[in-house]
Order: structure tokens, then sequence, then C-alpha cells
């Protein structure tokens, strides 16, 4: 429970207590949300770095394409708002991007500065989807 949240007087303990329980449910999801997501930005950055090294083509609209069907068709299957899925993972990649563009900046002296896009946040195995760019 918040430290400076004030319950009504009338709250009783046994709302107190399941309302404590709840919340500590909602924080070990977000801890293990935050371990998920650096365990997938350390695919993405290999994937990265291997385009990068490789000078690959940044983009494959036709994988986005697929993609992006396939997680809304996730979320909708897990009962969650397919837009709201898309936007979530659209903020993702968009760091995922800026990643790709430092790790291109990076390695430019090696390779001519190529510059990743959305199709770097591909990796085998993992669930992704396009950026801004798709």
């Amino acid at each position: 429970m918040a430290v400076n949240e004030e319950l009504p007087a009338d709250a009783g303990q046994d709302a107190i207590n399941e309302l404590q329980s709840i919340r500590q449910s909602i924080d070990n999801i977000d801890a293990a949300l935050i371990h998920l997501l650096a365990e997938r930005f350390k695919f993405t950055q290999g994937v990265g770095r291997l385009k990068a090294a490789h000078g690959l083509p940044p983009a494959d609209p036709a994988r986005e394409f697929l993609q992006i069907q396939r997680l809304r068709g996730l979320a909708e299957d897990a009962r969650l708002d397919p837009a709201f899925a898309e936007k979530f993972l659209n903020f993702i990649i968009a760091e995922v991007i800026h990643h790709h563009e430092k790790i291109a900046g990076d390695t430019s002296g090696a390779r001519g500065g190529a510059t990743p896009s959305a199709d770097d946040t591909r990796s085998a195995g993992t669930a992704e989807t396009a950026g801004p760019s798709a």
C-alpha cells in the first residue's frame, strides 16, 4: 500500500489486507515484466549488432505486417485490447530502434553506418511487431 494513501475510516481490515495482497501480485508481475523486457532487449541488441555488422537491410515490411497480425491475434486471445497491445509494442520498439541507431553509430566506421529499423527487433522465437516505420 502506498505510504501516503488515506483509506476511508470505515475500510475494514479484511479489505485492507485484500488490497495489499492484490497489490503484491501486481508488484510481482511488474518485476517479471521488467526482467522479461531486459531479456528481450538482450536479443534485440544482438539483432542490431548482427545487421549493422553485415549491412543487412533494416526493414522487412512483409514480416512486420505478419507480426502485427499475429500479435493482435494473441492479444485478442488473451482478452487484451489489440490496439493497446500494438501501442505498447510500438513503444518498446521505439526504444529498440533507439538502441539500434546507437549500435549502428558505434559500428559506423566498420560498415558505413547502416541504420537499423523496426525489422531489427526480430529474433528467433520472440514475439515482436513493427515499429513506427511500419
